[in-house]
């Protein structure tokens, strides 16, 4: 196994080209220089003053601002665990994922400060504060007001330095979505970590992956190497923008932040196109329509080369979109928090629609007891990836055993999607096991209904769920947002799926909102959503 650990490089690069810009904000630039001189202050604080070890962890509170990289780069440089939490949930969530992750030391923007200290009450985390100066001054917080909170910036007029060499055995700790229950941390081990990304670090740009770190640094600093300065338009605290932006970094390239908790769709444009982001991360449709609209309304995409988007529905008539409006290629990739890529969906222009996804060499599908089937054409299967894969669920030992199998002498992970083979090598994407519905004995695949549901043009946004039904066990259920300016006849749209599914896949339920909530990265809180509908129908039948 090859070990090329991302701090190592990074040291590498910053010594190299101290002068290359590495991070662009708003209110300013910062060289790879000063990138290392403030991690390593960090790094100093975590190790000098919290006494943090290989092993240990630390949080984070922040969205995509430099002080994100530079905690993150003093973690991984340190042998502590990064922990990034969810800027947008309440005290008591963040609490919940601190004690989760059993991290020691918490990092919180000023505007997010109040949050941070009931989260952390009684529990003997100190907070750093980073002062996000375009904060509401309604919101802002008083350091001095929780004892042991310290500012970020003295810290980093402090000074210190990294350890010349990242410690080995240490991990990063990424939160699932908890789209369908509590979100749970996935240990990557650090030392193979960028063997895993290979492909998304340095394949997909079409680069040779090195084999040994000094190759990998002679990549970097070469100015020859395709320059990328990637946008991440989603938050880094979900694995496809953490990926990508540390995959940047680690081409000695250059990222461009948005530096605000709510994306600004003018200002993150006005971002890409006056520092030409040859890369930007989305979240499906959910970023790039708006994005789409964005570019339609201004000068197009003029620099960008790439388009990355991960685990979000991510529809072809906005790839088409987006490729009228520059030379572009667009990577859908088919991952998750636990290992992959299963598959890329990958377009180079409008000819290439419909996006097919095929599947990666590490990829395979399964039956029911877990035997790899063969991709014949219509075979239906389990997802599996074996490759490179993380520890496991930190703290969780029987979840990490349900999905983290061995079998018949290999390792796989098996998040439980179901996916059909073309028999070309590609494969159509079905949803998660735990998803389907089973009607009267029958399985229905949520995503096979969405789609339907999504294809007319009165629907702008369609979930598919089941709900307890006293004769077939579950009822297919969905609900439904409307298009822009549309209204949706619930008879007639039910008529027209009916039309293109079997009768016992056609929503029994059917709900109207005027928008289903979803998150930034385009995620929907299934818990959410059924409560809601069980609310409607509870309160028709009283």
């Amino acid at each position: 196994m090859i070990r090329i650990h991302y701090s190592d490089l990074w040291q590498g690069i910053a010594r190299e080209v101290p002068e290359r810009t590495a991070i662009i904000t708003r209110d300013g630039d910062m060289t790879w220089g000063q990138f290392a001189d403030e991690s390593g202050a960090i790094a100093r604080y975590l190790i000098d003053e919290c006494g943090l070890q290989t092993g240990d962890a630390a949080a984070t509170l922040l969205y995509n601002r430099p002080e994100y990289l530079t905690f993150t780069w003093a973690c991984l440089a340190t042998g502590v665990a990064p922990v990034a939490l969810n800027y947008r949930y309440n005290a008591s969530e963040v609490r919940a994922l601190l004690m989760d992750s059993d991290s020691k030391v918490l990092f919180a923007p000023a505007s997010f400060g109040a949050i941070a200290a009931e989260a952390t009450a009684g529990l003997d985390i100190p907070i750093v504060i980073v002062d996000d100066t375009d904060a509401d001054p309604d919101v802002r917080f008083d350091v001095a007001s929780v004892p042991g909170a310290v500012r970020y910036d003295d810290i980093v007029a402090a000074g210190g330095s990294m350890p010349a060499e990242a410690p080995a055995g240490a991990v990063l700790r990424l939160y699932t979505g908890g789209t369908t229950g509590a979100p749970k941390a996935v240990e990557w081990d650090l030392d193979t970590l960028l063997e895993a990304r290979r492909q998304s670090t340095w394949a997909v740009t079409g680069i040779e992956p090195p084999e040994t770190l000094a190759r990998a640094i002679e990549i970097a600093i070469d100015p020859a190497t395709p320059k990328v300065v990637t946008l991440p338009m989603s938050p880094m605290l979900h694995g496809t923008a953490q990926s990508m932006t540390m995959g940047t970094l680690s081409l000695g390239g250059t990222v461009v932040l948005h530096a605000h908790p709510s994306m600004d769709l003018e200002d993150a444009y006005r971002l890409m196109t006056e520092n030409g982001a040859t890369r930007l991360i989305v979240a499906g449709d959910a970023l790039a329509l708006p994005l789409a609209e964005k570019a339609e309304q201004h000068d197009g995409l003029p620099h960008v080369k790439w388009i990355f988007s991960s685990g979000m529905r991510f529809s072809d008539e906005v790839k088409r979109r987006l490729h009228s409006l520059g030379d572009l290629e667009i990577i859908d990739l088919l991952a998750s928090s636990e290992g992959g890529p299963y598959a890329f969906g990958i377009t180079k222009s409008v000819d290439d629609l419909p996006a097919r996804l095929v599947l990666t060499p590490g990829a395979v599908l399964l039956d029911e007891d877990y035997n790899e089937i063969s991709l014949e054409a219509g075979a239906l299967g389990i997802l599996g990836y074996r490759g490179v894969l993380p520890k496991g669920y930190y703290g969780d030992p029987e979840k990490t055993a349900k999905t983290f199998l061995q079998i018949r002498g290999h390792r796989y992970v098996v998040p439980g999607d179901w996916a059909r083979s073309n028999g070309d090598g590609t494969i159509d994407l079905l949803g998660r096991l735990s998803a389907v519905v089973n009607t009267g004995g029958e399985k229905v695949f949520p995503t096979e209904v969405e789609e339907v549901l999504l294809e007319h043009p009165s629907v702008g946004d369609a979930i598919v769920f089941g709900l307890p039904h006293p004769r077939f066990g579950e009822a297919v259920s969905a609900m439904v947002a409307p298009a822009e300016g549309a209204e949706i006849d619930s008879s007639e749209l039910l008529e027209f799926v009916a039309s293109r599914l079997a009768g016992f896949k056609k929503p029994r339920h059917l709900f109207v909102r005027e928008t289903l909530g979803r998150s930034i990265t385009g995620k929907v809180e299934l818990a959410r959503v059924k409560e809601d509908a069980l609310r409607e129908l509870q309160e028709a039948n009283v």
